[in-house]
C-alpha cells in the first residue's frame, strides 16, 4: 500500500464555496491513485465526489518521507 495526499487545487473556487460542509483534503493509504481517488470521493462533503475523482479538480499525490515534518494541516477560520 503506498499513503496519497488529496488536495483541492483551487480551493478558492467551486466545488469549494462556500467553504463549509467540504472536505479540503484527504491522507489515506491505497494501492493506487485511482483508489486513493475513489476514496476520497466516497467520503465527500457538499463539494461532491467528482471532486475528488476529476484532476482537474484536485490533485493525489504519493507521499514519500524525506524529512521530519508535518505531512497536512488543514485549518479554516470563520
Amino acid at each position: 500500500m503506498k499513503l496519497w495526499i488529496l488536495r483541492p487545487v483551487k480551493e478558492d473556487s467551486s466545488p469549494w464555496e462556500p467553504w463549509f460542509d467540504r472536505a479540503f483534503g484527504f491522507v489515506l493509504c491505497a494501492i493506487d491513485e485511482s483508489t486513493a481517488r475513489s476514496m476520497a470521493a466516497s467520503d465527500a462533503g457538499d463539494e461532491g465526489p467528482e471532486a475528488w475523482t476529476d484532476p482537474m479538480l484536485s490533485t493525489c499525490i504519493e507521499l514519500v518521507a524525506t524529512e521530519e515534518g508535518f505531512i497536512m494541516r488543514d485549518f479554516a477560520s470563520a
